[in-house]
């Protein structure tokens, strides 16, 4: 039977899994390596690295080198995230036809799909050469709280590096899947979710092998990186003013105190003590190199990262309401992502929920792993009768409506709804002798327009013309298991109907994904 991957894409580092003899086994690159860092660096003339390779680049040609970029997938680049971000990243944000974000490295501008299309095409290339065969099919995870912008992104992501993208699913449910699947259990289960950029929290029901999501809930832009900037602000503090005005200027020296902290984190997740050492980290007025030294201690890092540990249970506590239980009715927490082998972290989380996370689950793999066992089960529903081995029941994470004239946003599917869904409302027109209504659709939990976030717009022309609360159009909205959104307007006095597929606010047209897709361009 032919092999269909699992891949987590994260915002550091992926993993990319395969389901082998009824096993999983997470694959390792060449140099024995199982996460792959999720960083693209371009050359010149058009040589392009991925991972490890592009890693080492970061220091040397940090222009050009691109990481987190996750964190801007399906963004608007007016947004206020993309903001901050062009403030502190070292390579060049710029706007594209769509008011997407675009990467512009050595000359060219790239789309976000396309360096995640890169990354992914590196994946895959490494299971092909572990599996000694062509792998065209996988499942993709992305973070809970994505939109439908950012997991229609990630689908072209796929579609672009030449993959059949089976289903884009959640990673906490993955990383449930993965822990639960022959387990048999009956029980509720939370998955606390904090890897480099983003976190999540899912609480699920599992009953054998269905795997219900209850609650969903997440922060975008809250992850290992924030934790890594605290560490750089509490080592540039020790500066003299001069110094650190030298330091914030100058993007080598900050991403080489980055790397530093990033270290020195991950050695206070087994030792008391880190000491950070930085060679010519920055020139003085003389213009002489000069090294940096400091020592970090675990109760310092603790501290300073409180703060973003208590941003988490703001959503933990969101998505409990949602789902209407307490820390009593969960059975299991299962966590997943790198910060999570951080003492602090782990300590909060079990106080926070009155047990001790799960052990024997491997925060950095489980993700992946889960994603190759839906893909496996995917394949096996495609090639037999017997359906699929285990049955997602996955959640929409935020309301979705339709824009009113007033400004206000009219709710059509409820956030924490089972997907697949459909839902409709029926609107009527606001003017006398209208023919045409202008479909806006939005996302988010406020009631008011101008704080969601707007999805698309399409037109339905050609209505009746009639008084106005006369011509009435039904507007359905449909989710498929992906968690991507189709929309679509019919007038039902004349049965003329409109759009099918959104037509994104932000992101690529069909067309463009087509026209980028890497079999097609030689790469």
């Amino acid at each position: 039977m032919a092999h269909a991957l699992g891949i987590d894409l994260g915002t550091s580092n992926s993993v990319v899994s395969v389901i082998q003899g009824g096993r999983p086994l997470v694959i390792p690159g060449p140099d024995g390596h199982r996460l792959h860092p999720s960083v693209v660096s371009f050359g010149y003339g058009g040589s392009v690295v991925v991972g490890h390779a592009a890693r080492r680049q970061v220091l040397y040609n940090p222009s050009n080198t691109i990481w987190s970029a996750k964190r801007l997938l399906g963004r608007s680049f007016h947004s206020e995230e993309v903001r901050k971000s062009r403030e502190v990243l070292p390579y060049e944000l710029v706007e594209g036809p769509n008011h997407d974000v675009r990467i512009r490295a050595q000359g060219r501008t790239y789309s976000l799909q396309e360096i995640s299309a890169f990354i992914l095409r590196h994946l895959r290339q490494i299971a092909e050469d572990h599996l000694g065969e062509a792998v065209d099919k996988a499942v993709i995870t992305v973070p809970a709280y994505f939109n439908d912008s950012q997991r229609q992104a990630t689908r072209d992501a796929g579609t672009i590096a030449g993959l059949d993208v089976l289903r884009i699913v959640n990673e906490p449910t993955a990383a449930c899947l993965a822990y639960g699947v022959g387990r048999a259990m009956e029980s509720n289960v939370a998955v606390y979710d904090l890897g480099g950029g983003t976190f999540d929290v899912s609480i699920l029901r599992v009953l054998g092998d269905v795997f219900e999501v209850v609650a969903t809930a997440g922060d975008t832009f809250l992850g290992g990186d924030d934790f890594d900037e605290n560490i750089v602000k509490h080592l540039v503090s020790g500066l003299k003013e001069a110094d650190q005005v030298r330091v914030r200027r100058n993007p080598i020296a900050l991403q080489k105190l980055k790397d530093a902290a990033e270290s020195a984190k991950c050695s206070l997740s087994d030792s008391e003590l880190a000491r950070v050492k930085v060679p010519a980290l920055y020139k003085d007025d003389r213009g002489v190199d000069q090294d940096f030294e400091a020592t970090l201690t675990r109760a310092q890092f603790d501290r300073m990262s409180y703060g973003l540990i208590a941003r988490t249970f703001q959503v933990c506590d969101q998505a409990m309401r949602d789902a209407r239980l307490t820390n009593r009715d969960i059975s299991a927490v299962v966590l997943v992502g790198g910060m999570t082998r951080s003492p602090v972290v782990r300590d909060a989380v079990q106080a926070y929920f009155d047990r001790e996370p799960e052990s024997g689950v491997n925060p950095d793999e489980v993700v992946s792993v889960g994603a190759a066992v839906q893909a496996s089960s995917l394949v096996n529903a495609l090639s037999g009768p017997s359906g699929p081995d285990a049955l997602l029941i996955d959640v929409t994470p935020q309301s979705l409506g339709v824009g009113t004239v007033e400004g206000f946003v009219e709710r059509v599917i409820e956030r924490n709804s089972p997907i697949p869904t459909h839902a409709a409302r029926v609107f009527t027109t606001t003017r006398d002798h209208q023919t045409e209504v202008r479909i806006r659709v939005f996302q988010g939990e406020s009631r008011a327009a101008a704080d969601s976030e707007l999805l698309g717009q399409f037109s339905l022309v050609g209505l009746p013309p009639a008084p106005r609360g006369e011509c009435r159009v039904r507007v359905a909205f449909d989710i498929d298991a992906s968690g991507i959104l189709n929309v679509s307007a019919e007038d039902i006095q004349s049965g003329r109907s409109a759009s099918i597929r959104i037509d994104a606010s932000v992101g690529l047209r069909p067309e463009e994904v087509e026209e980028m897709r890497f079999d097609s361009l030689g790469f």
